[in-house]
């Protein structure tokens, strides 16, 4: 398996892996982490890792976790002198680092998702050679300095040039070469490449062996491949430039042996002439149609053609934006047997994935016909990095972590289950996943938790252990046995040119490509964008990090169409039209033994929103003088409180359906409201800059946070923090003792974060786990942070005037924001692209949704249910006599709440 092939080289814990994207691992030292105690210092001796972005530290003795230093939170790094006074116990010098945060990796050695420990700490490390200290500390505050630009663009300037002043003052060791009598014919630096990693050094070619050796001697000094070993060689595109060369010494294997990124196409060009003219008489070079040849006669199976292919079309196992690609073969993962002599047993080669399911399909191309230039019928692709790792994370534990800065993603959303899997790409509204060669080959540990991986729990109650296998399969191996089988079947075989079409051939571009539901964002398409024509750097390198995480389409093979192969024919299977499966046919994975209230939970919300055109008002009340701007209910629903411009928090008794208390915390308007988790207080933001805290139960004030400089605007609460926006252009980040809210004393606020924008912040929101905000700003800017870090994840400029709300998918996929320019915009939070834009004929002011449908209310008071997939209005509602500005939805999705500028608020119920 790929994975685990190129950790074979090194059996030490540190791991690239360990580094941030994109971050280079410059040098180490042996040296001592030094923490001071009442008696006498203790020291943990290991090794010091001085990277382009971090400090890292890996002790030697495994209870010990590695400790990782982000160069951006130290405050001061300094050179501690020697103790020279001859009175004292002598000392020597060693390097202080003050930060604000450390990070905890593999704790009892352990692979498990990071802990980071905030807080200012200061950490001292003594270099076993002295001598070096000095030169180490200057070298960080260099990196620290790189790493402080404000400017993205500024910094990787500055770390690539440290990295090539590193290389240019060294050079390849010739003491390594193997024989005296070799002879050099060239040398260059060169990054290596491996899974979401790359490590630079030098490489050298001979008459004989091609080396590379590491700058940093990692994960040893040098690699070596004998000449006369290798069998195929393959230019690569990297980072969507043409400096990549890849080497196999294998013949059918889909993991080389070493994977090159140059730093210009003249010297890769070089090596490559050199290694094929060296290998002329070794070894035939393939093309794509002599591949076909030995296909369509039989001389190759499917499973080898479709790697030779992949492998032709830029496809490498050490580039996950560019994984090779291998399709869902089969249809029926609920069957006892496996019945590979039934056409229904398989999917439809014809289609891609988007297009298996009609009914989405149908919604998919409405859209599409709506979009302005470029068009695109499917906003995610069927490959990406994160899609590999969704099924390699039980062998790549450590690649998922490095992709999702140190955490698994969420338990229910992890690889659980094939039939689930293959379920969802068929209904889910933006899943149109292929699989990958694993499914394809020998080795089950991808299925299977082998390395008894703590990869949550998910909301029905089970861990996350194994795959869940389809009922034809006893075992993981008998399921990959069996699988392989059908790609090799009869029906596949003489089916398979037609999947080819799409991915590698005719269909892939242009009108053919139209015809076929072949359509994914002009992003993906080789030649889609010219990177080195952005001037600015930073956006230069947004665009570039964008289309390597959202996957890209293969190089195109063949602009004709791919010719059948020639199949001895014992069983005439064919798939007639009534085969053809709409989704309603295809039976749901076997229900979990699991199944429990949080199921019914989810059937319950799926069907209310399936529903939601029965919306009917229960009843109306005017409680307030001016627009309504928060609601939010107690956990029981006995009590409703609203807030209004009006500058009153007003609670309102549903059983008595009369308003019962009014408070005013000061003249200016209340601009939200909610409720904690304890159904004790509610928290109110104010336009005097202050957030207001009213204890229910004592019916008065408990409570004011003074946090900012301008009108707060919005605020989410999770856990024992809360966010705070507002007209002063900061998001802010308070913790609060649980227990003094709960004891209705005076709270302590402690300030853990501001997050800083360019205009001020007029809507932010959580999603479900609490790790991801996003914040919308009166200059149509969205930004989505990481809650752990508080750092920058994604930034799309969405809309063109100001963003009145914005909100995540239940899934935390995807991100909708309505604003003031009347457009309604899906961001795909992986991506940070706008994947779906939509123009209401009127501002929608506020909403709630469920991932595909969207309740919200407009500018001319009517509630409008809209169908994302589409991008329609299925249902409208008559509702306020002006702007609707506040909406509330109970958690089952059958109760509404809304308020307008009418002052109004309406009750809605789900009518059965």
């Amino acid at each position: 398996m790929a994975f685990l092939k190129t950790r074979e080289r090194t059996k030490e814990r540190f791991s690239l892996l360990l580094l941030d994207l994109e971050e280079y691992y410059f040098e180490q030292h042996t040296a001592y982490h030094v923490t001071a105690s009442s008696t006498k210092d203790r020291k943990i001796r290991g090794s010091f890792k001085v990277c382009s972005r971090s400090v890292i530290f890996d002790p030697d003795d495994l209870e010990e976790p590695i400790l990782k230093i982000p160069l951006r939170d130290c405050k001061k790094i300094e050179f501690v002198e020697k103790e020279t006074n001859p009175f004292n116990e002598p000392k020597p010098s060693t390097i202080s680092i003050s930060c604000g945060q450390v990070i905890y990796i593999k704790e009892s050695n352990v692979i498990a998702p990071y802990r980071i420990e905030r807080g200012t700490k200061r950490m001292t490390f003594q270099l076993e050679v002295w001598s070096k200290t000095e030169d180490v500390v200057q070298t960080l505050l260099q990196l620290h300095r790189a790493s402080c630009l404000d400017r993205l663009g500024d910094q990787t300037a500055m770390i690539a040039a440290n990295l090539q002043s590193r290389l240019a003052r060294s050079s390849f060791d010739k003491n390594c070469f193997q024989s005296v009598a070799e002879k050099p014919h060239m040398e260059c630096e060169v990054e290596m490449v491996m899974p979401l990693v790359s490590n630079p050094g030098h490489i050298c070619i001979t008459d004989e062996n091609l080396y590379f050796q590491p700058l940093n001697g990692y994960p040893e000094q040098v690699i070596q491949i004998k000449l006369h070993r290798v069998r195929r060689i393959y230019k690569r595109r990297r980072g969507l430039r043409p400096l990549g060369l890849e080497v196999f010494c294998t013949e059918n294997d889909f993991c080389s042996d070493i994977y090159l990124k140059f730093y210009n196409t003249a010297d890769r060009d070089e090596i490559y002439y050199y290694i094929a003219t060296f290998l002329e008489n070794h070894m035939t070079e393939h093309t794509a149609e002599s591949y076909m040849l030995q296909w369509q006669r039989g001389h190759l199976s499917n499973y080898q053609y479709l790697l030779h292919l992949n492998n032709l079309a830029d496809r490498s196992c050490n580039d996950l934006s560019q994984y090779p690609v291998f399709p869902w073969v089969i249809a029926d993962y609920t069957s006892t047997q496996l019945d590979m002599t039934n056409a229904t047993t398989f999917r439809d080669l014809t289609k891609p994935v988007g297009a298996l399911n009609k009914e989405r399909l149908d919604r998919l191309l409405a859209r599409y016909k709506g979009m302005p230039e470029p068009r695109f019928m499917y906003g995610s692709h069927y490959s990406s990095p994160g899609y590999v790792l969704f099924y390699l994370v039980r062998v790549a534990p450590e690649h998922m972590l490095c992709l999702q800065n140190g955490r698994y993603d969420h338990a229910d959303r992890m690889f659980n289950s094939i039939g689930e899997t293959w379920k969802n790409c068929l209904d889910g509204a933006t899943d149109f996943k292929e699989l990958i060669p694993e499914f394809y080959g020998n080795d089950a540990s991808f299925l299977e938790n082998r390395l008894s991986l703590d990869l949550g729990r998910r909301q029905n109650g089970s861990l996350v252990h194994d795959v869940i296998l389809p009922p034809w399969a006893s075992d993981a191996s008998d399921f990959l046995q069996k699988h392989r089988a059908a790609l090799e079947s009869q029906y596949v075989s003489e089916h398979l040119h037609e999947w080819i079409d799409l991915v590698f051939g005719f269909k892939q571009r242009g009108s053919e490509a139209v015809a076929a539901h072949n359509v994914f964002h002009p992003l993906t398409y080789e030649g889609g964008i010219d990177c080195d024509s952005i001037e600015d750097p930073d956006q230069r390198i947004a665009m570039l990090t964008q289309i390597l995480e959202f996957g890209q389409t293969p190089k195109q093979l063949f602009s004709s169409p791919h010719p059948q192969r020639i199949t001895p024919r014992f069983h005439n299977i064919t798939r007639s039209s009534s085969i053809n499966s709409p989704v309603s046919e295809l039976s749901p994975a076997s229900q979990s033994e699991y199944s429990s209230f949080e199921d019914l939970t989810e059937e319950s919300r799926k069907m209310a929103w399936a529903n939601m055109s029965n919306l009917k008002p229960v009843s109306s009340h005017k409680i307030h003088k001016e627009a309504v701007t928060g609601i939010t209910v107690t956990r029981d629903g006995a009590a409703v409180f609203s807030t209004s411009q009006d500058s009153t928090l007003k609670m309102f008794s549903k059983e008595l359906k009369d308003f019962q208390r009014s408070m005013s915390f000061s003249n200016m308007a209340l601009s939200s409201c909610l409720m904690l988790a304890d159904g004790k207080t509610v928290v109110c933001s104010s336009w005097d800059n202050n957030v207001y805290f009213y204890s229910i139960p004592y019916g008065r004030r408990q409570d004011t946070l003074m946090g900012h400089d301008d009108a707060v605007s919005e605020m989410c609460w999770f856990g024992d923090k809360l966010y705070t926006a507002s007209w002063d252009s900061t998001v802010k980040v308070w913790q609060c003792a649980s227990d003094s809210l709960s004891s209705h004393k005076r709270s302590q606020f402690e300030l853990l974060a501001e997050l800083e924008h360019d205009a001020g912040v007029n809507t932010i929101g959580l999603n479900a786990a609490g790790t991801l905000l996003v914040s919308g700003c009166k200059d149509g800017t969205a930004t989505i942070w990481d809650t752990s870090s508080y750092g920058t994840l994604q930034q799309a400029h969405c809309h063109s005037g100001t963003i009145h709300h914005m909100a995540f998918s239940p899934d935390s996929r995807h991100v909708l924001s309505v604003g003031a320019d009347s457009c309604m915009n899906v961001i795909d939070v992986q991506t940070g692209m706008v994947i779906s834009s939509v123009k209401a004929g009127e501002e929608q002011r506020c909403f709630c949704w469920d991932g595909s449908s969207v309740l919200c209310g407009g500018q001319s008071g009517e509630l409008l249910l809209w169908d994302l997939l589409s991008n329609t209005v299925t249902t409208r509602i008559a509702a306020h006599s002006g702007a609707v500005t506040a909406m509330w939805m109970n958690e089952l999705c059958t109760t509404v709440i809304t308020g307008g500028e009418d002052r109004q608020m309406i009750f809605w119920k789900l009518q059965s």
